[in-house]
Parts: C-alpha cells; structure tokens; sequence
C-alpha cells in the first residue's frame, strides 16, 4: 500500500499564541514553530537566529586526549593516515580533517575504501598498507566505532588510533587511543545528532582551542554538504553550521564546489538545504558509488580550479551511469514482483538478483520502500557471497529486525531507516522468512507511510507573507522538515496540462478564492480527477524572484477526494494484505469481507457505467460512496478477474481495469476464490 496517510501536527494553542505575545511573530510562524516542539519564546528567538548553538567540543569523552595525541603527531612529524568512509559525510569528514592537518604543517595522507572491493570501514589489508607507507597514527572519520577486532590488530602492528566517529556504540569501545563520538553514555556534550563531518568539525575547533567563528569561515561549506548528505537531525548546532555553510557554499572560493554547482546548474541559484541534496551531494556519493571516492576528496581539496572541472566531470558522468544502472535494476525488481506477487503482500521485501550493482541497491530499496509504504531490502548474489541494503519506514526499525535474525547473517549494521547485512547466498529464503516472521510478532502494528500537514491553511492566507515565514525556518531537513499545508474542499475549475504533457496546472477555488497550483509528473490522461471535483490538496509553498518581481508557486504534494475516509481506506486494505498472507487471525474476517452477489453486481455495473478504471483504488473506493468496505472492494475485483468478466492489475494502488464482453453468462459459484474464502481456507 503506497498510500501516505494525511496527519495534522498537534501544537499547543495557547504556546503558539504566546509566542505572537512575547516575540511578536505572525499567527503561522508561532503555529509552525509550535508543531515542531518550539513553545518556549527564548528557544524560539535561539532556533531562528542561531544563537548560541555550538557546544564545548571539550564536553566529549576523549576530546582533550584526542586533541593533544594530534598536536603531538604534527609536532613530531609523524605521518598520519585520515581513514574514512566513501559517502558524502566520510568524503567530506576526509576533506576536512586533511586539509586542517596540512595547513598545520602536518606530514598527512587520507585512506578511504572502495565500496566494491573493501566495504565500510577499518580492514586489516588497509592497515597494513598504511603501515608499510610508515603511518604511526590513524584518524578515523565517519567509522571506527565498530572496529573492535581492527583496532587490536592496529594496537598490535604498532599504530596509535583515534576514532571520530557518529554510528551508535557497541557495548564495548574499541581498544584506541581516544573515541569521539556523542553517542558515548560518558559523552557529555548537549547535543547528540551530528554526521561523521560534525564530530570531524569539533574535533578541529578542540585542536584550535574551541573557538568555532575562524573555522566556520574554513569548514562550514564542507559540513553543511556532509551534513544534508547524511540526513541528520538539522537542530542545534548542526541547524546554525548549515545557515551559514549555505552562504559560504553561495559564494564559495572552493574550486571543487564551483565545480560542482557549475555542473549541476546550480551556479547562480538560490541555495537551499533541499537543493544540495539533489544536486551537489548524489554526485559526491556517486564517485564512490560507481568507483574510487578518492576522486570526491581529490576534487574538495584541489585548489586547481582546471582540474576540479575534470573531477566533476567524470563524476557527473558516474551520477548518470548510477541513474542508469538504478533504473535497470529498478525494472528487475518490479518484475521480480509481478512474477511472484504474494511478495507484494509481505510486511518486509525482501528481493535479490544476480549481480545487482551494490553501489546503488540502497537507492533501489528506498525507491521500493517508498512505492510500497513498507520496508525494504535489495541483495546482490555473487556467487555464495551476497550483500544487502535496506530502508524502512518512520516507526519501525529495521536495525532492530536484522538484529532479530542476526543468526541468518554473516554480519550487519545501520540505523532505524537504513541499514547493511552480509548473508550466504543460500539463506536469503530463510531470511526473508524469519524478518517477515519478526515484523509479525512485532508489538505493534506495522506502522503506514505519512504525509505530515503542519496546519490546514485558507485559501487566503496561500500568499508572499506566508513564505516569509516559511523561510524564517530555514534550513529545512530531518527534524526540521519543510512545512507542508492542507487545502480543503477546494473546486477544480481546470485542468491545463504543461512540459509537453508531463506536468499540470490545476485551477482550484474556495468561497470565491481562486488559486493556480503545479502537480508535476502527472499527465492529463491518467490524473484521476476532473473539472467540477471537490477534492483536498496537500501543498508547498515557495517564492521566485525576477527582475525583482516576486511570484508564488503552489506544488501539490498529494491529492484525494474530499470527504475521503482514510480510516477505513487503509484499514480495508490492511485486512487484504493480511487474506493474502492467510495471517492467524484471517478467520475472524471473513464474514465481513466475503462479498455476496449483490455486492459483486453492484461493482460490476458501476466499472461498466465508467467503461472500465485506470486510476487511483483509492478513488474507486470513495465513489462507491461506502457502499461497500476496502477489502471487499478489492475481493470483488479478484474475483471478476477470475472468472474472466474484467481484466484488473493493481500497480501501486492505480487499479488498471477493462472490462470484457462476455458471450455466456457466468456462474459465480465456479470463482475457487469465493469457495475457498467461504470454506476457511487460503484462496490465492
């Protein structure tokens, strides 16, 4: 089920209106900081202005052990090794921290491992490289905090190791030097939610004394992109780093970042925490994606500006390729469905193939995640070895269920949205079974996608002012999403469709309040609604400036039938996923979701009234004007399906149905379907 359900945030009323008393913000401002927690008025002035947001880096367990261990290094002259990570946080932790040890003079390299050929993280191969170029102290960014058995064999070879690092800790450290990491139970710093280019970033200020102003000027730019890429919590100090690393990155004298707006059309753009992410950050990710991310470090720390184009050529090629391949792998996987569609029904998917591009099945399992409002997990088989990446849903922790079925893996890691695992090839069935099995015994029910509404606005409050306020919260991102608002009951007065068909303009009204808002990737043949409809609309706001003329634009984030019931919508569905599993509990409704022929015909004549259905089930079930419940709905359709009156395919709730002419008359009484369902047993 990929529908997202429509959730109003609460806030307090009477905080929300304290807020306009004691700072004199507007109505919409006092509520949108309110929906996000923020009712206190001295919290509210410190989260727009940034005020006073940086923590002691000395408040970290090992800082000052960390610290003093480095300035003796670089006063030595020893050779450091900055060991990172090939994602845009450990690329950017790397950039960082290498270019803070050079400008001090010190006799640094940096070490990052392939995707491919390496993996995540300390190897002892690597160390031993680093060991024979005379490295006497190792650096970890974004990593090291799992390393136990790596960090015994550093301790062995001779090599001192300080780990930076933001991954949540094991009950045992590693043996090190120092562990920075805000995670620690003894870490004492205020706030926990940096990237692996946070901690890198306070390790630095630690190293200088504290004093973070000289070094945002340096570094920001390198910690907002790590930052957005990593999506962390953008609250506390990470929030007051990204204001003003997006200013620098504006204005940047970095030729490796000029080089990356220049390439992805962003020079001259407003930037926006949001635009990073789909801009700057997939082509970092892609040149470890798609090959050796030294080529990411070699294009931020560069200061040749010929050669940083050539970098980020190269890599914007990788970013098209991993597109490409992304794309490919995409189609195998929705195959795989449509071949063996009770997987469709299973609480966690669980898909593998043959070679699948290991760099890019995270992607994939979001894009699945997202299209199927369910967890997720892609694994590439090569040979016996298989590696697998994962997303998840808000709610449900997919660390916590491969933690479940830890006996089936050969290893795994990763947060409550994303997580990685190795597994022999010839377990992935039993794996699939036992996460499905775990997400059955689960305390709760499976959590659904939502689509969080701030508040529902009037049609007209949707102007420039609004957006004013709007931008007082920015930057936007996890924590701090951007604000997303209900329109209700609004008339559709036209339809014009824009981009050579693939967008559309909706001319949409209220009470003699007409507004013009955008739905992109929508053409005009499949939009399910038409000219008269009343329906609700869940939309952004944003401003565009030319020639100093200032315009609105309204994008449509989701759209549905006015009066639609969600509630029951998503509980019949539940119910039908649940008859297509043959769950324990199927038994007990089956009286309610087993249709007669009454019920049967009734749906029957309505498709033939409206020649047949390509759009939204949704839209199916609220024109039936609950004359009959989701599950039942979707029973009725397998059933004229089967004995041949319709041809149905459901993709993604878009229920594609013709109906067929039929030269006898049918018996329903033949559908194996009914029988079985009326005899207690699994009928599909």
């Amino acid at each position: 089920m990929g529908i997202k359900k429509w959730v109003l945030r609460k806030y307090d009323k009477e905080s929300a209106s304290n807020l306009c008393k004691e700072n004199g913000y507007s109505g919409a401002l006092a509520v949108l900081l309110a929906g996000r927690g923020i009712i206190d008025p001295q919290e509210a002035n410190a989260f727009i202005t940034c005020e006073d947001a940086f923590n002691d880096p000395y408040s970290f367990a090992d800082m000052e052990i960390a610290a003093q261990r480095t300035e003796e290094a670089i006063e030595n002259n020893e050779k450091i090794a900055v060991y990172g990570d090939y994602d845009a946080d450990g690329v950017t932790a790397t950039a960082l921290l290498y270019t803070y040890l050079s400008s001090r003079g010190a006799d640094v390299i940096y070490y990052i491992p392939t995707r491919e050929g390496e993996g995540y993280g300390l190897h002892k191969e690597s160390v031993d490289i680093l060991k024979t170029q005379g490295v006497s102290l190792i650096i970890t960014v974004d990593n090291g905090i799992s390393a136990i058995e790596e960090a015994e064999y550093i301790q062995s070879v001779g090599i001192d190791m300080i780990i930076t690092d933001h991954h949540m800790p094991g009950d045992i450290l590693p043996k090190a030097i120092a562990v920075v990491n805000p995670h620690r139970y003894d870490c004492y710093s205020e706030f926990k939610y940096y990237s692996g280019v946070g901690v890198a970033f306070k390790f630095v200020q630690a190293i200088e004394g504290g004093d973070p102003q000289s070094l945002l000027y340096e570094y920001a730019d390198l910690v907002t992109i790590g930052t957005i890429g990593d999506v962390v919590n953008l609250s506390g100090e990470n929030r007051a780093i990204i204001k003003y690393g997006i200013e620098l990155i504006s204005n940047t004298k970095r030729p490796g970042i000029k080089a990356l707006l220049d390439i992805s059309g962003m020079t001259g753009r407003k930037l926006t925490s949001q635009n990073i992410a789909y801009s700057i950050v997939p082509r970092i990710n892609a040149a470890g994606r798609m090959g050796s991310p030294d080529r990411a470090v070699r294009l931020l720390i560069t200061e040749n500006m010929d050669e940083a184009m050539n970098i980020a050529r190269e890599i914007d090629e990788d970013n098209k390729t991993r597109q490409k391949i992304e794309q490919d792998i995409l189609i195998q996987a929705q195959k795989q469905l449509q071949d063996n569609p009770d997987m469709i029904y299973d609480r966690i998917i669980v898909l593998s193939g043959e070679n699948w591009h290991r760099g890019v099945t995270g992607i994939v399992a979001a894009r699945i995640c997202e299209k199927y409002g369910r967890p997720a997990i892609m694994i590439s088989i090569e040979d016996n070895d298989a590696k697998g990446s994962g997303r998840s849903i808000q709610g449900f922790s997919l660390y916590d269920a491969l933690n479940a079925c830890s006996d089936d893996l050969i290893k795994f890691g990763g947060h409550m949205l994303a997580a990685g695992l190795n597994i022999e090839t010839t377990k992935i069935d039993e794996f699939r079974k036992n996460i499905n099995n775990y997400a059955a015994s689960w305390s709760e029910d499976m959590p659904v996608q939502e689509l969080m509404l701030d508040f529902k606005i009037k049609p007209a409050a949707v102007n420039l002012d609004t957006i004013d306020d709007i931008e007082m919260l920015e930057p936007f991102g996890s924590g701090n999403p951007a604000p997303i608002f209900g329109l209700f009951s609004m008339h559709i007065e036209s339809i014009q469709p824009l981009s050579a068909g693939k967008h559309l303009r909706i001319m949409l009204s209220r009470a003699g309040i007409r507004i013009c808002a955008l739905k992109f990737n929508s053409n005009i043949e499949v939009f399910p609604y038409t000219v008269g409809d009343t329906v609700d609309i869940a939309i952004t706001l944003d401003k565009n400036e030319y020639k100093g003329e200032k315009s609105l634009t309204i994008v449509i984030k989701d759209i549905r039938p006015s009066g639609f019931d969600e509630e029951q919508y998503i509980k019949g569905y539940r119910n039908y996923e649940a008859l297509r599993r043959w769950d324990d509990n199927c038994k007990n409704i089956l009286s309610d979701i087993i249709p007669d022929r009454n019920e049967l015909a009734s749906v029957y004549r309505y498709l033939r009234a409206s020649n047949g259905w390509n759009w939204g089930i949704n839209i199916l079930f609220h024109k039936l004007n609950g004359t009959i419940n989701m599950c039942k709905l979707l029973v009725c359709l397998d059933v004229l399906s089967e004995m041949g009156i319709i041809e149905y395919n459901l993709n993604n709730d878009t229920a594609n149905i013709k109906i067929n002419k039929m030269d006898n008359k049918v018996n329903l009484d033949d559908s194996q379907i009914l029988t079985k369902l009326k005899s207690g047993e699994k009928a599909w």
